[in-house]
């Protein structure tokens, strides 16, 4: 049997060789998740035995981690906006990108009371995060995908406090099985959505990860990528208040494009804001 610092060691060492990026800090976290340690506890263990289930876990957990499958889904969840989401193979995996369009909402339309809808909500991170961090009296998050918002609702459940240190309960949220609007009723002070914006031919050239496990579903936008910017918008006067804000994810090459559909479906006071990259990122306008 090997101590922790050998099973970690190994574990590094595999990772490294199947090109996995970040191998040292993954090998860690995959032993943290498997042993249910912490670093400090680790460092205080490093050259104890390994427990041999754990062992047999560990190595079992790289070996998949080698054949691209994303940690996230390993682990169950992800990081978003300071808060913790439970994932899997049914939702794509929040990202720091979209952490600029939560931020763009927060600046730009935090309305105390005021409702807000999540187009295509996914695992729900964004619209849990802007009801934990923002003034928001009412959410509404809309997916295709039942077993998407099988996990959106478990993420409700999972950072209730989140909301409700704000004086708000796990109510206030709606998860809704839609077709974009077929069931959304109401009007709403803010749309906000990251909608399937990768062209086909481009989804083939993503990193594994993406290209193999992620939800092709929530991912492809036909039309090159613009369809569903422009369904969204087509539709969104019918949904939004007075002076009601609409706010896209978009691709890093698709601002000109997306602003466009905007001003085209009526909307002003359209602006573009950039990631911490430099690649655009976000569009939204006024209705």
């Amino acid at each position: 049997m090997k101590t922790l610092r050998q099973l970690l060691k190994e574990g590094e060492q595999r990772l490294m060789e199947n090109q996995i990026e970040n191998s040292t800090m993954e090998a860690r976290y995959l032993l943290e998740y498997i042993c249910d340690l912490n670093w400090a506890q680790y460092l205080l263990q490093a050259d104890t035995e390994a427990d041999p289930q754990e062992e047999r876990r560990y190595r079992e957990a790289v070996e998949r981690r080698c054949s691209h499958y994303p940690l996230q889904y390993i682990l169950g969840t992800a990081g978003f906006m300071g808060l913790d989401f439970m994932v899997n193979e049914s939702v794509l995996i929040p990202r720091q990108d979209t952490e600029v369009l939560v931020e763009t909402v927060l600046e730009k339309a935090d309305i105390p009371g005021g409702k807000i809808l999540d187009m295509c909500t996914g695992s729900g991170c964004i619209l849990i995060s802007l009801m934990a961090l923002g003034s928001y009296g009412r959410g509404v998050g809309a997916d295709i995908s039942e077993d998407a918002l099988r996990v959106a609702r478990m993420n409700g459940i999972f950072n209730r406090e989140n909301w409700e240190k704000n004086g708000r309960g796990a109510n206030d949220i709606l998860w809704l099985q839609s077709n974009l609007f077929e069931k959304v009723s109401g009007r709403f002070d803010v749309i906000v959505s990251n909608p399937p914006y990768i062209p086909a031919a481009v989804i083939e050239t993503l990193m594994p990860e993406v290209r193999v496990y992620e939800p092709r579903l929530a991912l492809e936008g036909a039309d090159e990528g613009l369809e569903f910017y422009k369904k969204i918008a087509g539709a969104a006067e019918a949904y939004l208040k007075p002076e009601g804000w609409l706010f896209f994810e978009i691709g890093c090459e698709q601002a000109e494009e997306v602003s466009g559909i905007l001003m085209e479906n009526g909307f002003r006071n359209i602006h573009t804001v950039k990631d911490l990259a430099g690649l655009d990122r976000v569009v939204y306008g006024k209705r």
